[in-house]
């Protein structure tokens, strides 16, 4: 039977000299291998490790127990938030409310495009949202992401380059290994019925679809946010507010192209 790997995640309760040595030592005692090791948030270390049975990790848990030193937080199968935390060192902000939404600041670039390409390495359908300002670089995230996960991207509608508007696609790319992006300003305000018909044939393809601006999205079709599997925030900081108020007031329309609101 071949190893498996753990994520152990531990809250520093006495720092001394010598406590991760300590921890190493006690894992190679139980024959646990560590494969990557991290500070993961102030006074919190994460690691990944290989045990061979899960009685090593039960031993280890009880041993751990008896350490007036440490707190374990985690020790579970490891998620994709908890390889991205050792990985980047430092957590994925989620929502206290509402567990599908996560939140990043645009100098977390690195790890918004890390934490989308494991998404998009998941088979099967995927509505995601992704809210931002203009140019805080969602549309650049999500191609980026599409390459490290190997992914062919198409987008039904867009900004990036000039306005996209996509009535209809050729066979090859009806595929659900593919990645569908689209702007949900863009389709519900300028997309006429050939393209909203697209857009629902996408939807019901078994595959990852990504929708900028899923507020927009949502209230000018039969969608709602229920519908979303994850919603992604970014922000140029942390403080920046997310609003649609050129939108709603109709001022993103009043000339006969996109760029100046690249949204």
């Amino acid at each position: 039977m071949g190893k498996k790997e753990w994520y152990f995640e531990y809250e520093i309760q006495k720092n001394r000299p010598g406590l991760l040595g300590d921890i190493s030592s006690l894992l190679g005692m139980l024959s646990i291998n560590i494969v990557t090791i991290n500070g993961v948030d102030e006074g919190r270390r994460g690691l990944l490790i290989l045990a061979k049975d899960d009685d090593q990790i039960k031993r280890l848990e009880s041993i751990l127990q008896t350490m007036d030193t440490i707190k374990i937080t985690k020790l579970r199968e490891p998620k994709i938030l908890d390889r991205l935390a050792v990985r980047h060192g430092r957590y994925i902000h989620r929502d206290a409310d509402d567990k599908k939404t996560f939140r990043f600041v645009r100098d977390e670039l690195g790890l918004l495009v890390d934490f989308m390409a494991e998404l998009f390495k998941q088979e099967g359908h995927k509505l995601i949202g992704i809210r931002g300002m203009p140019r805080v670089g969602k549309t650049e995230s999500i191609v980026a992401a599409s390459v490290c996960a190997s992914k062919r991207w198409l987008f039904l509608s867009s900004t990036l380059l000039k306005q996209t508007l996509r009535n209809q696609l050729i066979e090859d790319e009806y595929n659900a290994d593919n990645l569908f992006i689209l702007d949900g300003i863009v389709s519900t305000r300028r997309g006429n019925e050939r393209h909203l018909q697209l857009v629902r044939e996408i939807m019901c393809l078994p595959a990852t679809k990504i929708v900028e601006h899923p507020d927009i999205f949502v209230q000018n079709t039969d969608y709602s946010l229920d519908d979303f599997d994850y919603i992604i925030e970014l922000r140029n900081d942390e403080n920046e507010e997310i609003t649609y108020d050129l939108v709603n007031e109709g001022h993103l329309f009043s000339g006969s192209d996109f760029g100046d609101f690249d949204f």
